[in-house]
């Protein structure tokens, strides 16, 4: 298959674009589902499906309010890479479609594969970009009927559960995909292509039967079409069936979360009270939210496993992607991993502060608590515990090592090594979630400061 701009040849006349099936279909989609001025970033790599798309996309504004980017992602894998990105400028170019073109370098060696690599570049790329200082509200991808039937087979051969076989998503909020040619087969989005004279890039690596998806593409899904010229079609249908299915457990989850969940940390108690199916359906959902992959079914009865029959006393670890699964004081935590590094910083007088970690302090003058104005509060030293502090935020109660008040509030371990602690000169003045020294608080009528510390979210 020719790996360059394919030039196609139609004796048929073109009908009105205004009027073709396709555009209604899509124009009716993007109607229902977008608000006014949303912003939209086409992942248009030059092929096929997304250059239809984009002739789609271009014709949709005309009619209804909405901005229209779109991004090429050169990986760098073909000799014709060059030559896709030239095409997909032009494209853009002649559509008045802004574009931009993000140059990544993918790990032949990836123990991912070079096709699941790629792909996790292109989408990181895709969700760190911003257009105009403003990040898109929606991803724009060209996954069709027939995509969606071979992704319901390759999760099907690999053991999934109802998520993963409810495969893809129209419209994904969480991750802000829209798909809107999920219910189109290739075969229509070729002959619109054909019809109306619109030329694309062929993938030389599409043909190659040694991605898992070539290999049912090219392979498997000829042999099924014999018996069941239909599959594609009713193999969709099935996933949108499954994805019915997993948002009724995704409800359930939610019943269950609203329970046993809270900042972000989950009540081991009440997991042990639900039956296992329940359990894991429950620590799915928990993982999704935190855009975790799924753990396979025997590495996810392992987990429920080490959270709720290890000794209390252990230090339980499981590393999750990005995040660790720790456990403390029969709560489970999803976290990141931070090395606490030795800081110390001055606050003169800003509405918030970065620390070194990522996370933020932030200041608010308010009447009746935080850390009395009236003491002159115009400079504070800001570091990290050393060890020995002592606090009285209690006036009725003595002086405590900070060590057990911390205990004492259930803060858990990782969390207090890189907690901020806040100085006015020698005193220690202020402990975040502990409270303020005693002799340093505004009263009910006087001037004070608060403080605030956000940890960076996972």
């Amino acid at each position: 298959m020719a790996n360059s701009k394919k030039s196609l040849k139609n004796s048929k006349k073109a009908t009105n674009p205004v009027a073709h099936p396709l555009l209604l279909q899509l124009s009716h989609f993007l109607s229902s589902h977008l608000k006014p001025n949303t912003q939209l970033l086409l992942a248009f790599s030059g092929g096929l499906d997304s250059t239809v798309l984009l002739h789609l996309l271009a014709l949709a504004k005309q009619t209804i309010p909405f901005e229209l980017h779109a991004m090429h992602v050169h990986h760098g894998l073909s000799a014709n890479a060059d030559k896709w990105a030239e095409f997909c400028l032009q494209q853009c170019q002649t559509l008045n479609v802004p574009i931009q073109i993000a140059h990544v370098n993918v790990d032949k060696n990836s123990k991912l594969g070079i096709e699941a690599a790629a792909r996790q570049l292109r989408y990181q790329v895709l969700f760190n970009t911003q257009s105009n200082g403003t990040v898109p509200d929606f991803i724009v991808t060209a996954h069709h009927q027939d995509d969606q039937a071979e992704t319901l087979l390759l999760q099907l051969f690999r053991g999934a559960g109802v998520k993963g076989l409810s495969s893809m998503a129209a419209i994904d909020e969480p991750r802000r995909l829209m798909r809107p040619l999920l219910d189109v087969s290739r075969k229509t989005l070729q002959e619109y292509a054909e019809l109306h004279n619109i030329q694309w890039c062929d993938d030389e690596s599409n043909d190659n039967t040694q991605y898992e998806r070539n290999f049912v593409r090219h392979e498997v899904m000829p042999i099924f079409q014999l018996r069941y010229p239909a599959v594609q079609s009713v193999l969709a249908r099935t996933a949108s069936h499954l994805a019915e299915a997993n948002n009724l457990l995704d409800t359930l989850a939610k019943v269950d979360a609203e329970h046993l969940l809270h900042d972000n940390s989950l009540c081991l108690q009440g997991l042990s009270a639900l039956d296992v199916p329940r359990a894991k359906n429950l620590l799915r959902w928990w993982f999704s939210q935190n855009q975790l992959a799924m753990p396979t079914s025997e590495h996810l009865t392992e987990i429920i496993q080490q959270l709720l029959n290890a000794k209390p006393d252990a230090n339980l670890n499981i590393q999750l992607q990005q995040l660790s699964l720790k456990r403390y004081q029969q709560r489970a935590y999803l976290c990141r991993d931070q090395v606490s590094k030795p800081f110390d910083m001055v606050w003169n007088g800003e509405p918030s502060l970065m620390l070194p970690n990522g996370d933020q302090l932030q200041f608010q003058q308010v009447t009746g608590s935080g850390l009395a104005l009236k003491h002159g509060m115009t400079k504070l030293r800001i570091t990290n515990r050393d060890g020995g502090e002592r606090f009285k935020p209690d006036v009725l109660r003595p002086t405590r090592t900070l060590k057990h008040l911390l205990q004492e509030a259930n803060i858990p371990p990782w969390q207090r090594e890189h907690m901020p602690l806040i100085y006015w000169h020698d005193t220690l003045a202020l402990v975040p979630v502990i409270g303020i020294a005693h002799e340093l608080q505004a009263a009910e009528h006087e001037q004070g400061l608060e403080v605030t510390w956000h940890e960076l979210t996972v």
